[in-house]
């Protein structure tokens, strides 16, 4: 398995499906609205008919079961320093798109999902920096019956409110660490929320897949990922744990938006390193890739 990019647009295996930027600034079919203003932008965000979107892809067994639609949305509130797509961090270096651009892709693309039992997942960035959004593009979903995900760090789990939650069939979720000290220092943020999320979906009993990202020297200390464990042990609804092995391959994009990339000198863990933590995550009676 190629190195994945986790749930706040970090770690993800490597491409060969379709891939796609939106174009222009407009709203896919809707050429009447490319001239909106500021004020009818933020408009259609805060009442989820538009989004800012980073770009989608056509992924097979990826970002959950199945060949799966999954949009990248711009925005989030973590400053992860292994972030591999530091180019979602600000909302706005998106581009806006229409809820009827992407809920038209669900069409388009119905007949394979159905074929190889996909569907749609939303990532990110971190998806809940834009809930009206993804509340509506979740119903439209079920609606044509399709499987949905939703990739997050868990941080604004908050937002999740009972018509998300009901829409929803799986949830990716990204456990960065599983001591609050270290977590600040990995992403900035507090643990808390996470964890907090983490048992809003085990008593929903929404399913949900870990995803742990093993960095040497920021992630790796055998008490840290012990903590995660635990953690993650103590949800009925986690079907599997990924451990997901830190890479350099996003590092040129931080230097190209100027900003800090602390990373520079770490390697990628070894194999016996990340058998380790992977037989942690297996100690508290977790199924772990």
């Amino acid at each position: 398995m190629d190195v994945r990019e986790g749930v706040t647009g970090e770690y993800r295996p490597g491409r060969s499906a379709a891939v796609e930027r939106p174009r222009g600034r407009g709203f896919g079919d809707l050429p009447a609205l490319l001239e909106l203003g500021r004020s009818d932008e933020l408009a259609g965000v805060r009442d989820g008919s538009a989004a800012w979107l980073h770009s989608w892809e056509l992924v097979t067994s990826v970002d959950g079961p199945g060949t799966r639609l999954t949009i990248f949305l711009n925005g989030c509130p973590l400053r992860c320093q292994y972030c591999h797509n530091p180019d979602t961090m600000r909302t706005r270096q998106g581009q806006l798109v229409s809820l009827e651009e992407i809920v038209a892709k669900l069409h388009r693309y119905r007949r394979v999902f159905r074929a190889t039992r996909g569907g749609l997942t939303i990532s990110g960035g971190e998806p809940m920096m834009q809930p009206a959004f993804v509340q509506r593009l979740l119903r439209a979903a079920k609606e044509l019956g399709i499987h949905t995900a939703m990739d997050t760090s868990g941080n604004l789990g908050g937002r999740v409110n009972s018509e998300i939650m009901d829409d929803l069939d799986l949830v990716l979720l990204d456990v960065k660490s599983g001591d609050p000290a270290t977590y600040r220092r990995v992403t900035g943020a507090d643990l808390a929320p996470t964890l907090e999320f983490g048992d809003r979906l085990s008593r929903a009993g929404v399913e949900t897949w870990v995803r742990f990202v093993l960095v040497p020297g920021l992630t790796d200390d055998e008490a840290n990922v012990r903590l995660a464990a635990r953690h993650v042990a103590a949800w009925g609804s986690v079907s599997r744990v990924e451990v997901l092995p830190f890479h350099q391959m996003g590092r040129d994009k931080w230097a190209n938006l100027g900003l800090t990339y602390e990373l520079e000198g770490t390697q990628p863990p070894t194999p016996e390193l990340l058998e380790r933590v992977r037989a942690q995550f297996r100690s508290e009676g977790l199924t772990v890739y």
